[in-house]
């Protein structure tokens, strides 16, 4: 069979930056589960599958308009260091994940004063190229319950509960839909 629109598809895979930093992988007996055609992963990656078929390969390159987008400047806020919490010692760098009407998203730490913290509220990834290694390991009509554990997990992308592993899936804008972690780009 192969992936086409509305096909439970089941992957190994491994990303890499332009900069040949491994930015993600699935891990052995794990891949990366989802249903082609929902917006589980991003787009660009999810059109280079079709027509494959479980025991395929392909090295993929996907551009940022077909990931996570460009970086929006309009997306890096000051917030009142009283919305962290007081016990937090807030560093650039550090990230938390955050509750939106359109479910969890990731807010990266710029820069801190007394006052105020500069967060960025874009993907991790926005703005990247992503370079994936994948191998598809399963192909098929999704059953009833693979159509259930969509909207019945945190993310639905096959990452599960583990948001700090990221799955690199995802698609959209961080701002409009969000994310669930490093990585993952949850919807």
């Amino acid at each position: 069979m192969k992936i086409t629109d509305n096909t439970f598809v089941a992957i190994d895979y491994c990303l890499t930056l332009d900069s040949g930093e491994e930015a993600d992988r699935s891990q052995a007996g794990q891949p990366l589960t989802f249903i082609t055609g929902t917006g589980q992963i991003i787009t660009g990656l999810e059109k280079a599958l079709f027509g494959m078929r479980a025991g395929d390969t392909a090295k993929v390159t996907v551009e940022a308009e077909d990931a996570y987008g460009q970086a929006r400047e309009d997306l890096i806020h000051e917030v009142p260091r009283d919305q962290f919490p007081a016990d937090t010692e807030i560093q650039p760098g550090m990230a938390f994940q955050a509750e939106g009407p359109q479910g969890p998203f990731m807010i990266v730490v710029k820069t801190v004063t007394d006052q105020t913290v500069t967060v960025d509220l874009n993907h991790p990834m926005a703005g990247q190229r992503l370079h994936f290694d994948v191998t598809v390991q399963e192909v098929r009509e999704p059953s009833a319950a693979d159509l259930a554990a969509m909207t019945d997990s945190g993310c639905g992308c096959g990452c599960g509960d583990d948001e700090e592993a990221g799955c690199g899936c995802g698609t959209g804008d961080a701002a409009e839909k969000g994310s669930c972690g490093s990585g993952c780009g949850c919807r």
